[in-house]
Parts: structure tokens; sequence; C-alpha cells
């Protein structure tokens, strides 16, 4: 069993920054690829970032140079820098976990307005 808890969202400027945080637990937990999600109602989930194990990160267009995903292993823990928001970076972001199967986070709101 793998579990995934996010934190960090909420409400936020345009041009302002958030930090997504997401932290693994359970039995089932081990070293794998995790990274980010978003969807907006009415439309598909959409990758945003992922980092594999051995570090090598993969970022969606629309959110390079504006974004940056890490991973803090000893704490089974991925995270999400996000600056230079934007209104279409609205969304609920989720994170996942990648080893052969794949486990979602619960979601977290961030909501980008002025």
């Amino acid at each position: 069993q793998v579990n995934l808890v996010e934190s960090g969202g909420g409400l936020v400027q345009p041009g302002g920054s958030l930090r997504l945080s997401c932290e693994g637990s359970g039995r089932g937990f081990s070293l794998a690829s995790m990274g980010w999600y978003r969807q907006t109602p009415g439309n598909e989930r959409e990758s945003v970032a992922a980092i594999a194990v051995n570090g090598i990160t993969h970022y969606a267009d629309s959110v390079k140079g504006r974004f940056t995903i890490s991973r803090h292993d000893a704490k089974k823990a991925v995270y999400l820098q996000m600056n230079d928001l934007k209104p279409e970076d609205t969304a609920i972001y989720y994170c996942f976990w990648f080893s052969g199967r794949r486990v979602w986070g619960q979601g977290i709101q961030v909501t980008v307005s002025a």
C-alpha cells in the first residue's frame, strides 16, 4: 500500500509563488518516479512535471522556466516550486508515484487570481 498526501496549495495573485509538497508513506512505498499532474473542470488530467529516481526531470512546455520539481528520498517526498504563476495555472494538482503502477494523491487546489 502506498499513500500520498499533498500540501501547500491555496490562493495566490498572478506573478506570485507557491510550493507544493507531497509525502509518501506505506509499506509498499519505494523509490520510484514521482511528479505532478493537474486538472481543471471538464478537462483531462495533464502532466505538469516529473522526476525520476536518477534525478532526470520532465516539464510540460507551459510551465518550463517557471516551475521546478525536486525530490527528497529520505523524506519520501517530492516538491513543486511554482513561480510567476498565471491564472491558467489554476487547477487541482495531483501528486503521483509510479513503479509499474500509478498511485495518486487526493489532490490540492491551486487558484491564481487577483
